[in-house]
């Protein structure tokens, strides 16, 4: 006798055991991250946790009232909300009121110094050539050398080439990339007569356009020729401080884009630098993107690199050119964001490529952060920070306990229908539900501090309606599993040959649901965002609770008694399900005759 080959389903089949260890191991995995982590909690929203609320005011500039529009006022509110929420998920709200007021509302448990930072930080960002630099404060003199100011030891290189001469300049990329090593170029006694003269010869040499600004208005006489305004600009240099406060927030105030400015920025070592900028080369709004990236080809580490609108590439190809051309600091370019550098790149030649890279010494906080600025450094109006309040969450306390009242009400009456109606199997419903709760709870703890995910009442909606997702998932396999039973087949291969045709229903159900949260994500902002996030995610989490644990579950449940006998109890008996006896022809066996039959018998 031949015993039936198995195929590659039977042998899947047979092996339940290998799914429930897989999401197993997942379950206590990600737990124990979440414990690791410091994070058992989810990170709430301002409605659940309270927060602070910030009030922006648009400021018009001389003579450019007819600025504040609702195209600009609506462009500031997407270019802020995207610094604050990043992914999207974080749950800060921003938001227009009236003509020329935005509402930010930023929930508990963000870093909202920072956040207030990146939504007050407003002016326009600009790439300016740097004419000279020094250390700034009543006992520095002399000028940094590049490898030890923050941005003159970040590196810009061209990306399209950057590959091809990585062997040739490796060694100079690690020594130039540092940002802790290097002791300043000039000596600390270096005479105030010389650094004057070094200001006075880079007002001369500003490499900037010299006919028209990035803005296209006319350069001013300090921009072309030194003359007065020149002089002027070099005593103001001489005296500024950027230690003081007062000092750096005046430093380049009212500086056109055309004109030369000054203005301070830290380095690595947090010490303040002042610096005097030439006119402004390229425009923020003509950064098309820029992205933190990890370098593992090279030993530069977390860099930024940069993609530039046609426009731009042109510009900065043009500024890049001139600046490999002469010695530091003035091969530098300062990138100026609300009149303070942000960071102040080298380079060694001209940058044709439309894609540039910033590397040096940058954590990935530092690269992030840098990379923000560039992406969306750039507002078309300036704004004034009129109050700062704190939002308390009672209102969301008591609309978080009705929410999750109201949510157990609903887990309470499917639990007890599952009772009711499918009795044993009901035990599977259950403890996919649960395993479906736990991993949505965990994944939402870690997804807090690491996309800024806050759950706010939307969110807990979401969640609640995963409830009815996962529970159609599994009710579709069991009616398939019963009707399969109905047709007169036993446990064990109902299971099995039910799973293709629920398999695909859970699919495509499952993949509509999707479909639906992720067309809600992308076109909608602020709290819905949190609902259609929560809803996609826990539609993925069903399909893999189903997959992983509902299917190999029941298949184990299938080899037991109490269901492979159909217990009255175990919601798949027969006789209940009204199932077909299996067809069956019998004859009964007619008697041989022997001798002769008696007519009268016959």
């Amino acid at each position: 006798m031949v015993a039936p080959k198995k195929g590659k389903n039977a042998s899947a089949q047979s092996r339940p055991g290998r799914s429930l260890a897989l999401i197993l191991i997942a379950i206590v995995a990600l737990t124990g991250g979440m414990f690791a982590s410091g994070h058992t909690t989810p990170r709430l929203g301002i409605d659940l946790a309270g927060g602070t609320s910030i009030t922006l005011r648009a400021v018009p500039e001389a003579g450019q009232e007819s600025a504040i529009n609702k195209t600009n006022m609506d462009t500031a509110v997407e270019i802020m909300n995207r610094r604050v929420n990043g992914l999207g998920v974080s749950e800060a709200e921003v938001q227009t009121q009236g003509d020329r007021n935005i509402i930010v509302n930023i929930p508990k448990g963000t870093n909202s110094k920072e956040a207030r930072e990146q939504v007050g930080t407003t002016a326009k960002l600009y790439f300016r050539p740097v004419l000279a630099t020094e250390l700034s404060g009543a006992n520095a003199t002399g000028s940094p050398s590049p490898s030890e100011t923050g941005g003159a030891s970040d590196k810009a290189t061209d990306k399209a080439t950057d590959k091809a001469t990585d062997k040739a300049t490796d060694g100079d990329k690690a020594t130039d990339g540092d940002k802790t090593s290097g002791t300043p170029s000039d000596s600390a006694s270096a005479s105030a007569t010389s650094q004057g003269r070094a200001a006075s010869d880079a007002l001369k040499a500003d490499p900037s356009p010299s006919a028209k600004s990035s803005d296209g208005a006319s350069p001013s006489p300090s921009a072309s020729a030194p003359g007065d305004a020149a002089a002027k600009l070099q005593q103001q240099y001489a005296a500024l401080d950027c230690t003081d406060q007062g000092a750096r927030a005046q430093a380049g105030k009212g500086a056109k884009p055309g004109e030369q400015t000054l203005a301070c920025g830290q380095n690595s070592q947090g010490q303040w630098q002042k610096y005097i900028l030439g006119a402004a080369a390229v425009d923020g709004t003509e950064v098309d993107e820029a992205e933190a990236v990890y370098n593992t080809q090279t030993a530069a580490g977390w860099t930024v690199t940069m993609k530039f609108t046609d426009k731009g590439s042109k510009k900065f190809a043009d500024i890049t050119g001139k600046l490999a051309q002469n010695q530091s600091p003035q091969n530098q370019f300062a990138i100026v964001l609300d009149n303070e550098v942000v960071s102040d790149p080298y380079v060694s030649q001209a940058l044709t490529g439309g894609n540039a890279e910033i590397s040096g010494s940058f954590d990935q906080e530092e690269a992030q952060s840098l990379a923000n600025m560039l992406s969306y450094g750039a507002l078309p109006l300036t704004f004034k920070e009129d109050s700062v309040t704190t939002v308390t969450a009672a209102l969301g306390g008591e609309q978080l306990k009705a929410g999750l009242i109201a949510g157990a009400i609903g887990l309470a009456l499917v639990v007890l229908y599952l009772l009711l109606y499918y009795r044993g199997l009901s035990f599977i419903a259950v403890c996919s539900l649960l395993v479906s709760a736990g991993l949505t709870y965990v994944i939402m703890a870690l997804l807090g501090p690491t996309i800024n995910f806050a759950l706010n009442l939307p969110a807990v909606c979401g969640a609640i309606v995963a409830i009815g997702i996962t529970a159609d998932s599994f009710i579709v396999y069991f009616e398939r599993v019963r009707d399969e039973i109905r047709e007169g087949r036993t446990l064990r291969p109902a299971v099995e040959r039910a799973w293709p045709r629920a398999r695909r229903t859970i699919l495509v159900s499952d993949f509509v649901s999707f479909l639906a949260a992720a067309v809600l994500f992308i076109v909608t902002v602020g709290k819905v965002q949190g609902f259609a996030f929560t809803l996609g995610l826990t539609t993925l989490l069903d399909v893999v609770v189903v997959f992983l644990f509902t299917k190999p579950l029941l298949t184990l449940m299938a080899r037991r008694k109490f269901f492979s006998n159909g217990h009255k109890w175990s919601g798949l008996d027969p006789k209940a399900l009204g199932a077909k006896p299996p067809l069956r022809r019998t004859r009964r066996p007619s008697r041989p005759a022997v001798g002769p039959v008696d007519p009268k018998e016959a």
